[in-house]
């Protein structure tokens, strides 16, 4: 067995620091021979760092400079588009300022023109109420025979004033559709299409001219009631207006027909 104590050489013997027996001088060679990889190491260990931390320095120069440029064009993108957002802004404000001028003048053109209307149907009532005082007062064959003239005309007018009751029953039908938020624009225009018909083929409708006052209404008349209105009847303005005015033109033109008749010596009602 091997004595613990005493190893064998391994041709690596500690360095002889007395400078004595010989093996001081191997001793030296060895250390040497260490210390050569290990400044290598050690060299290259130092160079590597350097060039690492260059490159790092440089990566991270890098990206800064990338974020940099890309703070840079988002915040001008950003102000681009609060731009043009504020423009968009502005011209909205611009065309809703424009829309309620334009509502606010086709109200005043509504107001006037139904005060004119009332006045002319003013005026025209108390000129047949004239007429009809200066007819009752007359007395004679003339007086008769104009009574006898108005009641031949009682058919033609009963006839308009229902054909009239129909077409409001019509248009307070269309302005509900047209003020309705769920009914189509087609089923509007047909109710139009179909109204404007059934006034041309009718001769009470060609006589008083009802064709050009309902194209007025499907062109001007944009009133609504509130969205929680339930009562067809409050839609709808100009409309009520012509209706009025044509109850009125019934009158009158009823005596124009009772006036020809007796100077033609002819009857329209037969």
């Amino acid at each position: 067995m091997n004595d613990l104590n005493d190893p064998p050489r391994w041709n690596i013997e500690p360095p002889d620091h007395r400078g004595r027996g010989p093996a001081a001088g191997d001793g030296n060679q060895w250390n040497y021979a260490l210390l050569v990889p290990i400044l290598g190491l050690a060299a290259f260990r130092w160079i590597w760092d350097r060039d690492s931390q260059k490159e790092l320095e440089k990566a991270k120069s890098q990206y800064e400079k990338e974020v940099t440029t890309m703070k840079s064009e988002l915040e001008v993108r950003y102000r681009e588009t609060l731009t043009e957002q504020r423009r968009s802004l502005v011209q909205l404000e611009v065309q809703l300022e424009k829309e309620k001028q334009r509502v606010e003048g086709f109200r005043n053109a509504m107001l006037t023109q139904n005060q004119r209307f009332m006045q002319e149907r003013k005026l025209l009532q108390e000129r047949v109420v004239a007429e009809e005082k200066q007819r009752v007062v007359k007395s004679g064959a003339a007086g008769a025979v104009l009574h006898d003239a108005l009641k031949q005309e009682d058919t033609w007018a009963q006839q308009a004033r229902a054909t009239l009751k129909e077409l409001e029953a019509q248009l307070v039908e269309r302005q509900s559709v047209f003020c309705s938020p769920i009914q189509s624009r087609h089923q509007r225009e047909e109710l139009e299409r179909n109204m404007l018909l059934k006034v041309v083929r009718q001769p009470i409708g060609r006589e008083m001219d009802l064709e050009s006052d309902l194209k007025d209404i499907f062109r001007r008349d944009k009133h609504c009631a509130d969205y929680m209105n339930m009562d067809k009847r409050k839609n709808g303005s100009l409309m009520w207006v012509y209706l009025k005015y044509w109850q009125l033109q019934v009158t009158v033109q009823k005596h124009k027909r009772a006036e020809e008749a007796l100077l033609t010596g002819k009857s329209h009602s037969k």
